[in-house]
């Protein structure tokens, strides 16, 4: 035993043996001396020893630490990215989560397998960290003894398991069809270091599939050196060739939704001498190539100023909004070319200014690359790391079923940094209001999303500041006017805004059946989504707050279970929100952009929602029990936050 080690073990123990309310004066000489053994891969493995002994002795108590079946692996990594206690903490976790995996730890409420996952998944996401591409002399402290963590779990853990996660991971993200896809590039490039002997060739050919789909997908560009040698080589190609180009490209870029950067240099060749060819670039369908067809100088237009490498990713946006066969719309052309010279005003230039490469893409150019990506995939936009779940709503609403009104937002805002929107009557300006949620850098959004974020925050919450004294939920007022008329004017909040009690309940939950559920509301169908205010709680049915979602429909999967399909602007949609109540992105009839719950499940977590007057069933053939177990899933969940009239 070396001297480190026997210091450990003997802080350890004096740690087990103080009182509880004394620990935390124990618990740092632990931290110090962990801290010195995970300098090298042989003091992690002594940490590994000890590590079953870390619940008993307190390392965690009183921490955020304490129980493990509380932790998530995304939040792993930033904690290990910090200096000081924070990253020695997270590391003895993992060392903790170890022992239970190999099971040398029985934790009472956490299983080997599911502690297996957990790290399994942490690698996944972390691979940077296994696979600097720094020299380890120059890295700073906390980040050796991260990379040395990760070495001696990949020493414990078997690669196959971490590969297998990584492509779970990476399908779960690209599934969803988000417009901004820098996570999911991240993931994918991370994963190029996992491609070796090792893994199973399944796993290894699905990592190389997304490694090609955002970079060299086809034989051209394979071969190509730069983006500079694959032009070259099409003008060289024959039409044969180009034609098989074309195909590829269309192949990779639907099945993953990912668009390679040789993918707009072939777009943009095309354009130019064979528009011909494009329809097969873009896998377009036969409605989208009639409106490819019957638009196709708007279509060299847009393709001209706007599809660069920088924004390859408008490519799949451009192929959604054909074939939505929006084009048909008579104010939708005249519109779209307003914004091909619309002089953008200065602020707005500087929020998109990060999308500005070398290759001469305008500020105008990335505009329109964004309005093409947002109605071409409008359950595509993402509220990022922002609290804006309202505004990315609008958007997400507006590009569905009011292209009109969105543009003219879009006009506004680019061109004058303001936008105007009336309340009742009485009109708003953007530009001269100060209060709203959105502070932060907002480069985390989509092009469309950070011109009109600021302006639509301030508005709706101006238009809620107005409702205030009116002695009910001021979403009754405002959605109808934000959002437009076609949002249903019958309105329910459980929360009564006087007492801020849970009242009439089961009222709540029999009249959203009445309305919404296709066995009790006479076969009345939505014909727009349904904007629903819904209690957001992590893993363990724990609130975490309020959260705007749609409800885009209501339907019976093939199991013949009812479920509401509904937009999530999270980035993430597959969120687990505890008591086995976990959406879904896939295996039950979702659409790209679509989560879904079994219809109770969802209805466990509403708070507020609209309804149509005239079109509901009798409340009264609601079924008791269904009431009682939508109502206790509630009270154990977000309901434990409030009380019950």
């Amino acid at each position: 035993m070396s001297p480190l080690e026997k210091k450990f073990e003997t802080a350890l123990e004096t740690l087990n043996q103080a009182k509880p309310f004394a620990k935390s004066l124990y618990q740092t000489d632990v931290y110090q001396l962990a801290n010195e053994l995970a300098s090298t891969i042989e003091g992690m493995s002594v940490l590994f020893k000890y590590a079953h002994l870390f619940d008993q002795a307190g390392v965690f108590l009183n921490g955020d630490w304490e129980d493990p079946t509380k932790l998530q692996p995304p939040f792993v990594g930033g904690s290990l990215r910090l200096r000081g206690i924070y990253s020695i903490l997270e590391l003895l976790s993992e060392m903790r989560m170890l022992a239970i995996a190999k099971g040398t730890y029985k934790h009472e409420s956490l299983s080997s397998e599911h502690a297996s996952s957990f790290l399994n998944e942490v690698l996944a996401l972390n691979l940077d960290l296994l696979f600097p591409e720094e020299q380890e002399s120059e890295l700073e402290e906390h980040l050796i003894r991260a990379q040395n963590l990760f070495t001696y779990l990949q020493q414990e853990l078997s690669c196959e398991s971490v590969a297998e996660q990584m492509v779970q991971e990476i399908k779960r993200i690209t599934v969803q069809r988000p417009i901004i896809t820098k996570r999911i590039i991240e993931l994918i490039e991370n994963s190029k270091l996992l491609i070796n002997d090792e893994i199973d060739s399944e796993f290894a050919e699905e990592l190389a599939k997304y490694s090609r789909a955002i970079d060299a997908p086809t034989p051209l560009s394979l071969e190509a050196a730069d983006q500079r040698d694959y032009r070259l080589k099409l003008e060289q190609a024959s039409r044969e060739e180009l034609i098989s180009e074309a195909e590829r490209f269309a192949e990779s870029m639907n099945e993953t939704g990912l668009v390679s950067p040789y993918h707009a240099i072939l777009l943009r060749f095309l354009n130019r001498k064979y528009q011909e060819i494009i329809p097969s670039a873009l896998h377009l369908t036969e409605s989208g190539i009639t409106s490819f067809n019957e638009n196709i100088d708007l279509i060299h237009d847009i393709i001209q100023l706007s599809i660069y490498p920088e924004t390859k990713q408008a490519i799949y946006g451009l192929t959604k909004l054909l074939n939505r066969g929006v084009l048909k719309l008579e104010t939708l052309i005249p519109a779209l070319r307003q914004l091909f010279e619309l002089p953008i005003h200065a602020e707005v230039k500087n929020g998109l200014s990060n999308y500005i490469g070398l290759n001469g893409i305008s500020i105008n150019g990335i505009l329109v690359a964004g309005v093409v990506s947002v109605i071409g995939q409008p359950l595509g936009i993402g509220q990022g790391v922002n609290p804006i779940c309202q505004s990315a709503r609008a958007i997400s609403l507006w590009a569905q079923y009011d292209i009109e009104k969105l543009l003219k937002l879009i006009t506004t805002a680019a061109r004058d940094n303001n936008i105007e929107m009336t309340f009742e009557g009485e009109l708003i300006n953007s530009n001269l209001l100060l209060d709203g949620v959105v502070t932060a850098n907002l480069q985390d959004l989509d092009p469309v999303s950070i011109i009109l974020v600021p302006h639509l925050d301030r508005i709706y919450n101006e238009m809620m500041k107005r409702t205030l004294l009116r002695g009910e939920d001021g979403h009754k007022w405002v959605n109808r006017e934000f959002y437009g008329e076609w949002i249903p004017s019958g309105f329910i909040n459980v929360i009564d805004p006087l007492t801020l009690k849970v009242t009439n309940y089961p009222t709540f939950v029999k009249l959203f059946y009445a309305t919404h559920h296709p066995d009790y509301n006479e076969g009345y169908k939505m014909l727009y989504p349904n904007p629903v205010g819904i209690y957001l709680t992590n893993v363990h049915g724990e609130l975490l707050g309020l959260h705007a979602v749609s409800i885009q429909r209501i339907e019976k999967d093939q199991h013949g279970e009812c479920r509401i399909y509904f937009y999530n602007p999270n980035n993430d949609s597959t969120q687990n929100w505890g008591q086995g109540i976990k959406a879904s992105v896939t295996g039950f009839g979702e659409l790209e952009g679509e989560s879904s719950l079994p219809f109770h499940e969802f209805v466990s977590r509403m708070y507020a929602y609209h309804y149509n007057l005239y079109e509901q069933g009798d409340t009264y053939m609601v079924e008791e029990s269904i009431v009682e177990k939508v109502e206790t899933l509630a009270k154990d969940s977000w309901g434990k936050n409030y009380e019950w009239a």
